[in-house]
């Protein structure tokens, strides 16, 4: 990998944010995605450029960036490079690491990725010696209906899922689950069956669609209700030992 970028292409950042993996976490959401899902609640972030009406992504330096988390960090547990998608600018998040880890005040932070886990095993592996965790999230595991979903095939999904397990830093797998779209029984036994085959005490977050503040998409999408999403859930239960959470 050509020498790492010290500035990166910034949607936005939250100081605090308890969803975005363990702990209290500042989360950087960087601009550019790979994917064009159909349930985005993040769509302005798609673009790599051309910001949409009422979103204004900045460049911003490492520096920057360490100046913010800094005025926070006591109480936080860590930071999280989400997006849009993150793996599209690795120099970036290899150079924001680099220098949490490398900083007295900071290096306690750990550092994590949230990713559509859409890249290539490569570029996980020259993110690992810096990186303390990452997130993945897992749209379908039928290969069809995922490229429905997302406009692309999950090939490099599964990889990352199976690497970032090998290399020890597989945090979670997110499943989001859209009513009539990816919900079907046997397609969510067939997917803890291979999240099994990985590690059957994974830990899976069962995440239903919300449709406040996602695109519009014609016809609409339908959210799932809470006993469907239990259901699912208990499915996965019936074939690993996973640490599951439905939200």
């Amino acid at each position: 990998m050509s020498e790492p970028r010290r500035s990166g292409l910034v949607a936005s950042t939250i100081p605090f944010s308890s969803v975005d993996g363990p702990g209290n976490r500042f989360v950087v959401f960087l601009q550019g995605c790979n994917f064009d899902c159909v349930a985005c609640h993040n769509p302005q972030t798609i673009p790599g450029h051309s910001p949409a009406e009422g979103h204004v992504p900045r460049r911003r330096s490492v520096e920057e960036l360490l100046v913010d988390i800094g005025e926070v960090a006591p109480f936080l547990r860590g930071i999280t490079v989400s997006g849009g998608e993150a793996t599209q600018q690795p120099q970036f998040i290899h150079s924001l690491f680099d220098a949490i880890k490398a900083d007295a005040d900071l290096q306690r932070l750990t550092c994590f990725v949230d990713s559509n886990g859409g890249c290539s095993v490569d570029l996980w592996n020259d993110l690992a010696p810096r990186m303390d965790g990452a997130m993945i999230d897992l749209k379908c595991f039928d290969s069809a209906v995922h490229e429905q979903m997302t406009g692309q095939p999950n090939d490099r999904v599964l990889d990352s899922i199976t690497h970032l397990e090998q290399l020890g830093l597989l945090y979670e797998v997110r499943l989001l689950i859209i009513d009539r779209v990816n919900d079907d029984p046997d397609l969510i036994r067939r997917t803890g069956e291979w999240l099994a085959a990985v590690n059957p005490e994974m830990r899976i977050k069962v995440i239903g669609f919300r449709s406040h503040g996602s695109r519009p998409h014609d016809p609409q999408l339908q959210e799932p209700s809470s006993t469907k999403l239990h259901d699912l859930a208990d499915i996965l239960a019936s074939v690993g030992r996973f640490e599951l959470q439905v939200v």
